[in-house]
């Protein structure tokens, strides 16, 4: 009979394709995951894994596996996470996984909110890329995602919860005046930062600012809203800010921000969790949680 460290073993591998990676994510030595592997094809009377110096595929029957092992974790993670829980709605640990461009100005308000509401719940946050915390959740290390919508992966079920609108940044002593409110001709591509490869706000910035097939942006991907506003700050550029963003960054930041014509561009921010996973009126309760911290912000 396989087991249940097999099945997490070549879950691992299915999702790494590299031996050495797959150890790494399940926290042990490569020959000792190569051995469960092998044990595992023996036990099932099939060949699951082409293995060869360049790279390492799944077989067709290994890929037709994988589906039933994937449902056969996750509802372990299922009955684990209920085992956890304590009494009460959001009882038990609960781990969530926020975007950079949300985190730092929902979790202030959002963990006390949570912990008032619901004392039996123990938290634990993750902050990445939405691809990143996608994985996570699909593979078990997450119960639920905060993230830009829409998500679409299989298996993986949304909830929206609220419109945050984009301005335009710009230095205080910008010597720039622009109209406000700005149009997609006011914003010179020439002066766009932009946060680095697999945000999904930069690809927001340039379907927004209509740059999308332009080359002449500043050759700069900052890592983080927070470095990307201080070098708007010195006047090196201007950039696209989230509204969640602006009252805590327009106080510490020497930056202005103009907002756009109507209808005004804006990304829906939501809920991702795994289907089956979470119940409706878990959900619903931690998307109240979210839409009350983000009506609390104070006002620009």
């Amino acid at each position: 009979m396989i087991t249940i460290r097999q099945m997490r073993y070549f879950e691992a591998l299915a999702a790494t394709r590299h031996f050495g990676r797959a150890a790494e994510r399940v926290h042990v030595s490569q020959p000792a995951l190569s051995a469960q592997i092998m044990q595992m094809e023996q036990q099932l009377g099939a060949k699951l894994v082409e293995r060869s110096r360049a790279d390492t595929s799944l077989t067709r029957k290994g890929e037709a596996i994988l589906d039933h092992v994937r449902t056969i974790l996750a509802e372990l993670d299922r009955l684990e996470q209920t085992a956890r829980r304590g009494d009460g709605l959001l009882g038990g640990l609960m781990r969530i996984g926020i975007i950079p461009t949300v985190a730092p100005y929902l979790v202030p308000q959002l963990v006390p909110h949570l912990r008032t509401n619901h004392p039996t719940m123990e938290i634990e946050l993750k902050e990445a890329i939405t691809g990143r915390l996608i994985e996570d959740l699909r593979e078990g290390r997450l119960d639920l995602v905060i993230a830009a919508l829409p998500i679409d992966t299989e298996a993986i079920d949304t909830r929206a919860v609220f419109r945050d609108r984009f301005y335009m940044a710009m230095a205080s002593n910008d010597s720039e005046v622009l109209m406000s409110p700005l149009s997609e001709s006011d914003v010179d591509p020439d002066r766009l930062l932009l946060l680095e490869e697999g945000h999904c706000l930069r690809e927001q910035a340039l379907a927004v600012c209509g740059t999308a097939g332009r080359r002449s942006l500043v050759n700069f991907g900052a890592t983080s809203m927070a470095t990307l506003l201080q070098m708007v700050s010195h006047d090196m550029g201007m950039t696209l800010i989230p509204e969640i963003a602006v009252p805590t960054e327009t106080a510490r930041n020497a930056i202005r921000v103009a907002p756009f014509a109507e209808p005004q561009p804006a990304r829906e921010i939501g809920l991702a969790w795994r289907r089956g996973h979470l119940s409706e009126e878990e959900t619903a309760a931690i998307a109240e949680a979210v839409g009350a911290c983000v009506t609390s912000r104070p006002a620009r």
